[in-house]
């Protein structure tokens, strides 16, 4: 079994960023712009704004800059569809999510592009919880007693808006297109792994509340997951069975909820106070 030492270590080993070429197919398959292909334990993807990457084990990832290439868009790409990607070939699960982390606990907050992952988490920073990951969680397996979070990188994505309610101090614009900038946490961050103990999906409705996600319904909710569980699945191929039985584990060991409200800047305050108390009375 794999400490999170020796998993954290192997993740900043692999996705170590090199300049080299980047094959135009893979396992006879054609890899056009825009698009990205799994063969043979590695991956490459080809974003179509001039950025291509391939990941090889062992080799870490190879990256090509076109000429039109936006610099700031780069992390991005590393940072996100290629960093789970990397792990999902290396035995780990991605989760798309942002997390604080409080008392040894990870309590992480899902939802689709838009839905204000990072702007919570920033909100909570204000309130004294330290920072865990931006956008994409990484969980270990390999300790059959409980779900190990990783840390990730630190760089909160936020909106003017998002920047204003949270209270975040921006530190440099996130590509030329995206309409966010970094933001630097509000009370730093937490870089040792820790155990996950709630995952929060965050959904729009006319009422603040926190519910909790109870039954069959808990199972049900781990294919809600978006781009990342593509990523799991195209590159570990699971079978029905081991799919099954790796949700069925997640769903038994970790607390879920809904986490409803409007999206309004005066109800922004109340969907924080309610997180919060869910993670400082948390047991």
């Amino acid at each position: 079994m794999r400490s999170p030492a020796q998993i954290m270590q192997l993740m900043a080993n692999e996705t170590r960023l090199r300049p080299g070429s980047v094959p135009r197919t893979m396992g006879g398959v054609p890899i056009p712009d825009n698009a990205r292909h799994f063969a043979g334990g590695q991956f490459v993807l080809r974003t179509g704004t001039g950025y291509a990457f391939h990941y090889a084990p062992g080799e870490g990832v190879a990256v090509e800059r076109s000429a039109e290439a936006d610099p700031a868009e780069e992390e991005l790409w590393r940072f996100g569809s290629v960093y789970a990607a990397v792990a999902c070939l290396n035995g780990l699960y991605p989760l798309h999510a942002s997390a604080v982390a409080w008392e040894g606990r990870v309590h992480a907050f899902t939802g689709p592009s838009g839905a204000g992952k990072s702007t919570l988490v920033a909100g909570l920073g204000q309130r004294g919880l330290p920072l865990f990951c931006d956008d994409t969680l990484l969980l270990s397996l390999d300790d059959p007693a409980r779900i190990v979070a990783l840390p990730g990188h630190k760089r909160l994505k936020l909106t003017d808006t998002a920047l204003s309610l949270s209270g975040a101090q921006t530190i440099g614009p996130v590509g030329s297109d995206t309409g966010k900038s970094y933001a630097a946490p509000p009370n730093g961050d937490l870089r040792e792994p820790c155990e996950l103990a709630s995952l929060t999906f965050l959904e729009q409705g006319d009422e603040t509340a926190l519910k909790p996600i109870i039954g069959a319904e808990r199972f049900a909710r781990l294919e809600d997951d978006h781009y990342t569980q593509a990523l799991y699945l195209e590159a570990q191929t699971p079978s029905n069975a081991a799919l099954f039985a790796l949700r069925a584990r997640l769903a038994g060991r970790i607390t879920m909820a809904r986490l409803i409200r409007p999206f309004a800047p005066e109800e922004f305050a109340k969907s924080v106070d309610l997180a919060e108390t869910a993670i400082r009375q948390f047991a």
